[in-house]
C-alpha cells in the first residue's frame, strides 16, 4: 500500500516536532499522554499546522496506531 505523500509527508513531520508551549513544551508530538490530547481535542486544538499536526496524534492514539508510528521513528533513526 502506498502512502499518499501529503500523508508520508505530515508523519515525518509529525515524529519530528515538538510542542512549543505548556505542561508537555519540548516533547515529541507522538510522545504527549492521550490524556492531554483528549483534552485538547475537547478544548478545540489549536489553528494552522501545529493543530493539523495534533489532530493528527489524537487520531493515531485513539486506534492504537502509536506502535506503529513509534517504528517508523526508529527505523528512521538507522
Amino acid at each position: 500500500m502506498e502512502i499518499p505523500e501529503h500523508d508520508s509527508t505530515q508523519l515525518i513531520q509529525l515524529l519530528e516536532m515538538k510542542i512549543p508551549f505548556g505542561k508537555f513544551k519540548g516533547r515529541f508530538l507522538i510522545d504527549l499522554p492521550e490524556p492531554y490530547l483528549v483534552w485538547m481535542n475537547r478544548q478545540g486544538f489549536p489553528k494552522g499546522k501545529l493543530g493539523d499536526l495534533l489532530r493528527l496524534t489524537y487520531e493515531i492514539k485513539l486506534n492504537g496506531l502509536e506502535g506503529m508510528v513509534k517504528k517508523i521513528r526508529s527505523e528512521q533513526r538507522k
